[in-house]
């Protein structure tokens, strides 16, 4: 019988891992806790013989359904809903949950909706173009010694999300926009804004960046995310029309002018 929250619908993403056991650590933490799926992106080392040692013979055959990435935004793109961690606080870095908090939120979520818990290198974590995938960011409080290992976070995490499942919503719960359906928004929405105006064509990923952060809050469902698109083909269709109207204009000739 499946979890009340589907914790198939919850996959793991390690962000350019440095180190193979603790690939397989991480493996053994979501098994521990029922969450199967794990997508590593760019691994520095992937040994699977080191990787097997830390995650046991026990769940060696969750070591073979591994999924090796090469692009971040390809492999958050099925994805409706992205948590990244973090343990660095900053200027695009303010709204912050606890693992407790998030794991609540997603729960209701996590019925209609795929889910990725992102984790950054073991060095430096993620960086901010990696956050600007992520709907919201979760940040697991220490003492005074702040560093924690990869696989112990991802425990943590997986933790709070298995012990939210009880209150998973049983109603209904829209479908999110998946990442390929924002991005593609997104494009568009860039497009017509640098059409109109609205922003710098020699910097425009600098306020788009704020746009997405402001519709990452929301979260957007697919079909907001299609209304949007709509709008933005109108806005281009109505800018293409009064241009077009304005050439007829003076190809036929206005009154008190001159062609």
């Amino acid at each position: 019988m499946s979890e009340p929250n589907k914790l198939d619908n919850i996959t793991i993403i390690l962000q350019r891992p440095r180190y193979p056991e603790n690939i397989g650590a991480v493996v053994r933490a979501g098994q521990n806790m029922g969450i199967g799926g794990l997508i590593v992106i760019n691994p520095q080392n992937y040994d699977r013989s080191r990787i097997l040692k830390m995650a046991t013979h026990a769940v060696a055959g969750a070591v073979e359904h591994i999924s090796i990435q090469n692009s971040l935004k390809e492999a958050l793109a099925p994805f409706g809903y992205v948590i990244g961690t973090t343990a660095r606080l900053g200027k695009q870095r303010q709204e912050i949950f606890t693992p407790a908090e998030i794991a609540e939120k997603i729960a209701p979520i996590s019925q209609a909706n795929r889910i990725a818990v992102l984790f950054g290198p073991e060095d430096r974590g993620l960086t901010n173009e990696d956050l600007r995938f992520c709907h919201c960011l979760v940040n697991i409080p220490t003492a005074a010694f702040t560093s924690l290992n990869l696989a112990q976070a991802v425990m943590i995490m997986c933790y709070e999300i298995f012990t939210a499942r009880e209150k998973a919503m049983n109603g209904f719960y829209p479908r999110l926009a998946n990442g390929h359906e924002l991005e593609g928004m997104y494009e568009h929405l860039k497009d017509i804004l640098i059409r109109i105006s609205f922003l710098n064509p020699e910097n425009p990923d600098y306020w788009m960046n704020n746009l997405k952060r402001f519709f990452a809050r929301l979260p957007l469902r697919a079909k907001e995310v299609k209304i949007i698109r709509g709008i933005c083909r109108q806005i281009n269709w109505y800018g293409e029309k009064q241009y077009k109207d304005g050439l007829n204009q003076k190809e036929g000739g206005e009154p008190g002018t001159s062609i």
